[in-house]
């Protein structure tokens, strides 16, 4: 129940003004427990400036007066909002405690962080990332902060950041790296990166290819971070260790504390080799303290703990090998699953982006209630958007055929202006399959949870143009 919001008139992005003013009216008149409303003017240097009426004393004066309060351990500290990938974004509340002790650990055992450091992982403030970030002062580096369009004027934007700010430990999403991969780019050699140690990447599985291509573009010197993990915790499940070997593909290790698992539908432990959904046996340190808005807790257990009772089910797809090491290929609820033969959307697009033509892509498996083999449909977004033809349906067929298998030829390519992706990078697999099968849009996905609010549009009149024809359910 806020008293206080903080607000800027709009902000640029790609060379672009986006004004914001209409948008933070209707969130003022949705809050009426505000007591006071700061609008910073960003867009309109001679707009109204509110930090005056507020902060009407002096700033040194109100710093040497600034007392701290101890509170307990689960003292809500903050509400995230989850990514939107599933639905609807869930409300989060973080406690003090587990958050601190989570990011001191994360920070300083996984990814080396301590004094002296520089630290940039790019995000937005609405993905757990920015929290994550800010959380480095505790181990006492310096925070790097960007603003903006890592791809405006193009892609090196961000690696010219790392050179300049002589980053010691630099973190980016693996579509930013695979997208990097795709345009050739080659850093180390445009850049001066010989103090950066460490590249996190998350947001979604990274590649073999991505890491090949870090290795040899980036250097070979820098350690690759792969990292998973969820706002639902504002951490890593499954991520880097400085001591561990790095392996092109995989995630190195179980995050210190996090007794991460992958279990068989009937809740058994799965072998060494075997793919399972992932879970967590026992408590971590940053699991939310509750839901905002969930005084019982009921939507919180559902969301959770209803799967396999009294453990974390968190809805991804995991492979553990002998030594710990592991691979995620993508959301369990959006696995592909055609005569019997299970496999990730991230081994899906790791071929079908690797065509020139493609710039993004989404696939949907819709089952059939009979048993059958059901409708797979693949929507590409091209680069420039050309149109997809016969001939780049039949290569990507093929293509998907022979290093996959036939059971995973799409019985439907067809192009969209955009695949929507949330604030995070996450392709919205799960509601799109939900509008396919007649959830209107709205009750789908939050249209404010995506990186370009207007990505479902193009998925709308998709939807609607297959089922004038028939096509569709």
């Amino acid at each position: 129940e806020p008293k206080i919001l903080l607000t800027v008139d709009g902000y640029r992005y790609g060379g672009k003004d986006v004004d914001r003013r209409v948008q933070v009216d209707e969130i003022i008149a949705a809050l009426p427990t505000l007591e006071h409303v700061v609008r910073r003017a960003y867009l309109d240097p001679d707009g109204e400036d509110g930090w005056g009426a507020l902060l009407d004393h002096d700033a040194a004066d109100a710093m040497a007066s600034m007392a701290f309060e101890s509170v307990p351990f689960d003292h809500p500290l903050y509400v995230l909002f989850s990514s939107g990938t599933t639905g609807l974004p869930k409300p989060i509340v973080h406690g003090h405690g587990g958050i601190t002790l989570e990011h001191v650990k994360a920070l300083a055992l996984h990814d080396d962080l301590g004094p002296g450091d520089r630290f940039c992982w790019f995000t937005t403030t609405g993905w757990m990332m920015w929290n994550f970030l800010t959380s480095a002062a505790l181990v006492g580096a310096t925070v790097v902060l960007f603003d903006g369009d890592p791809a405006w004027p193009d892609l090196s934007t961000l690696w010219r950041l790392a050179a300049d700010e002589e980053l010691d430990v630099f973190g980016v999403s693996a579509p930013f790296v695979m997208a990097c991969r795709k345009e050739g780019l080659r850093p180390g050699d445009d850049h001066d990166l010989s103090r950066l140690r460490h590249l996190g990447s998350t947001g979604a599985p990274l590649p073999p290819e991505g890491f090949d291509w870090i290795d040899d573009a980036v250097g070979s010197h820098v350690q690759i971070g792969s990292l998973s993990g969820g706002t639902d915790v504002c951490t890593g499940f499954v991520g880097p260790a400085p001591m561990l070997p790095v392996r092109a593909g995989e995630i190195s290790a179980r995050m210190l504390g996090c007794d991460v698992q992958a279990f068989r539908p009937d809740g058994t432990r799965c072998d060494p080799g075997e793919t399972g959904e992932l879970v967590i046996v026992q408590p971590m340190p940053s699991m939310p303290i509750g839901f905002w808005g969930d005084p019982d807790g009921s939507r919180y257990r559902a969301a959770y703990f209803e799967e396999f009772p009294g453990v974390w089910h968190h809805g991804d797809w995991i492979t553990f090998d002998e030594q710990g090491s592991c691979v995620i290929t993508g959301r369990s609820d959006a696995t592909l699953n055609r005569g019997g033969v299970r496999l990730g959307t991230s081994d899906f697009y790791a071929v079908v982006e690797s065509f020139p033509q493609v710039s993004d892509s989404l696939v949907v498996h819709l089952e059939d209630a009979d048993g059958g083999p059901g409708e797979l449909i693949l929507l590409v977004a091209t680069v420039g958007g050309v149109d997809v033809d016969e001939d780049l349906r039949r290569s990507i067929g093929a293509r998907l055929r022979s290093e996959l298998s036939p059971r995973h030829v799409p019985d439907v390519i067809d192009m969209v202006p955009a695949v929507p992706r949330t604030l995070s990078g996450k392709k919205l697999e799960v509601p799109v399959k939900r509008m396919l099968l007649g959830m209107p849009a709205s009750d789908a996905a939050s249209r404010d949870s995506l990186a370009d609010p207007g990505s479902l549009d193009g998925i709308e009149r998709w939807i609607a143009s297959r089922r004038s024809t028939g096509a569709g359910r």
